[in-house]
């Protein structure tokens, strides 16, 4: 007789689902997600119209603004919705593609779990098929010169042809490559880093055109100098202070009290602290500037004193405005006045210059030799269309980034997934034992990239999907692919349809390993109490199952 120890089951607390219907309800919420965003792939997508949270709309095609509005309940959804995510972080573009491509990862695994193959079976079998795949891309990569102003238009224009921007032809390509170009620090060994986070900034302001939007060789930030009537609002060649602290008297840390014996006293005391801000005052003029920026504040006596020697001040910038200038003007951010140094003032910039744009008013601090940071001015009808535009900006710089970190090409309109395709089924019938089928499995999977594509087009996707597996099978022209706007079989060279390796060698990583991921889950375990019923009772104790209870109930799922 088979003895069992006594269990602890949380009854209440704790549900449980396991085995076979745990990864059927995986894949299937996996789909889910994936049919969600599946018709914003290519440039005849569709655009979805979202709600937010503060009751705005979105309007957007964007994979990962949509996903990030969705409230879904399901963890392997919410696991779906997290690849989106780290794709925009990693490399900025390719977040419908990743979602895609992992529910089709998921939707062909179902058949092999069904007929029993063990989930490490499946799992080894696509880790193999992403190092093949990855082999794949290597080979048929092509390297582009980042200095060659044209092919990077190209490159960039062809990942924003998707997009709702794709319709100002090469405005917004433009702009991206202007911004990273200024932004960019080379490490060496041909090898640039752009921050875009930190040192391009993108400034909405509605309004005008969107042929009016422009990177600005320099930085402007939503301030105005302090006294106006007082202080010049346009310098030529300014020498620029930055300080991060208060040009105010100091403050006790605690409350201090001051017992005052006689009226001079208090005279003395409020000379002492003019005589302290003057000080202070006459440390920043020793260097004659002719702007001090100070994120912090500045006293009325302060601003008398800059004013009376005829300098521009501004106050309570954010810290990363501030960083932004001293990029581009070649100044360092001093923390005290008395430490200041020649070496800090900012000598670089060309023109300092407030403008008013529609009711506010904007500093500019522009013309900067060799800036190494920017701002991009963008401009148009709508707050929603500025939105998007810099959602799609941001796609665009990415991808620039991208080309200048690891400079090579490959064919987009679905032509590099058909090639991994047709090389993966011409080396399945070489792979050994049980994982063959998988393998092939993963193979079939990466047509759904151009599958998808034909879809968005309205085209017929059989017969447009065999005639490009025939022209693959035999491995005559990698570069064969669909053209997403009209449709035809075209090679990607001639139509200068272009994809970042960087973006498709993240994308099929990302895809396969959450897949596996999400494959290897046998267990959901819910640790969420649910809500007592009014007049319930108090919650019932968890129950230690006896040995005799234990055999009435199955213990190990099927």
């Amino acid at each position: 007789m088979a003895l069992h120890a006594p269990v602890l089951v949380l009854k209440d607390s704790l549900k449980r689902e396991s085995g076979a219907k745990v990864h059927h309800a995986n894949i299937q919420a996996a789909k889910a997600v994936a049919d969600i965003i599946r018709t914003t792939l290519g440039p005849r997508s569709m655009l979805k119209m979202l709600l937010d949270a503060s009751g705005g709309i979105v309007v957007t095609n964007d994979g990962n603004a949509i996903l990030r509005e969705i409230d879904i309940a399901h963890p392997a959804a919410k696991s779906m919705i997290e690849l989106s995510r780290t794709q925009d972080e990693e490399v900025g573009d390719g977040t419908t593609s990743v979602i895609v491509l992992a529910g089709e990862m998921l939707h062909v695994a179902e058949t092999f779990i069904e007929k029993n193959y063990h989930p490490t079976v499946i799992c080894r079998a696509y880790t193999r098929a992403l190092e093949d795949a990855l082999a794949v891309l290597d080979k048929i990569a092509m390297p582009v010169d980042v200095n060659d102003r044209v092919a990077m238009l190209g490159l960039v224009k062809s990942s924003i042809g998707t997009k709702f921007t794709g319709q100002f032809g090469d405005l917004i390509a433009d702009l991206a490559i202007d911004a990273t170009t200024t932004a960019g620090v080379d490490l060496g060994q041909g090898m640039r880093e752009v921050d875009i986070k930190k040192y391009i900034k993108v400034e909405k302001i509605p309004g005008g055109q969107l042929e009016d939007s422009k990177v600005l060789k320099g930085v402007m930030f939503n301030k105005d100098v302090v006294a106006p009537g007082k202080m010049r609002r346009k310098i030529v060649n300014p020498r620029i202070i930055l300080l991060d602290c208060p040009v105010e008297y100091k403050k006790g840390e605690n409350q201090t009290n001051a017992e005052l014996m006689k009226e001079e006293d208090w005279q003395l005391l409020l000379e002492l602290e003019e005589e302290y801000i003057k000080n202070l005052c006459a440390q920043i003029l020793k260097f004659k500037p002719d702007l001090v920026v100070t994120e912090k504040g500045l006293s009325d006596l302060a601003i008398h004193y800059l004013s009376k020697a005829g300098v521009s001040a501004i106050r309570r910038l954010r810290k990363t405005d501030n960083n932004r200038i001293a990029k581009a003007c070649g100044a360092v951010i001093v923390n005290r006045p008395e430490e200041l140094q020649e070496s800090d003032v900012g000598t670089r910039a060309g023109l300092f210059e407030v403008k008013k744009i529609g009711d506010e008013f904007f500093s500019f601090i522009i013309d900067c030799q060799d800036p190494k940071a920017c701002t991009v001015l963008l401009r148009g009808a709508s707050k929603d269309v500025l939105n998007e535009v810099e959602r799609n900006l941001q796609d665009a710089m990415s991808v620039a980034r991208n080309i200048l970190k690891n400079p090579k090409l490959l064919p987009g309109g679905g032509a590099s997934e058909l090639t991994v395709s047709a090389t993966l089924k011409q080396k399945s019938s070489s792979v050994e034992g049980v994982e063959k089928w998988p393998y092939e499995a993963a193979a079939l999977a990466f047509e759904a990239i151009p599958r998808t594509l034909l879809q968005n087009c309205g085209l017929n996707v059989i017969r447009t999907m065999t005639q490009l597996q025939g022209k693959h099978a035999n491995g005559e022209n990698p570069w064969v692919g669909v053209d997403g706007r009209t449709g035809d079989i075209v090679d990607m060279k001639e139509r200068k349809i272009w994809d970042s390796y960087s973006v498709k060698a993240q994308t099929f990583k990302t895809a396969i390993e959450s897949a596996c991921m999400l494959l290897r889950i046998d267990d959901i375990v819910s640790g969420i109490k649910k809500k007592q019923a009014p007049g319930g009772g108090a919650p019932k104790q968890p129950q230690i199952e006896t040995e005799g209870d234990a055999d009435t109930e199955q213990m190990i799922p099927e």
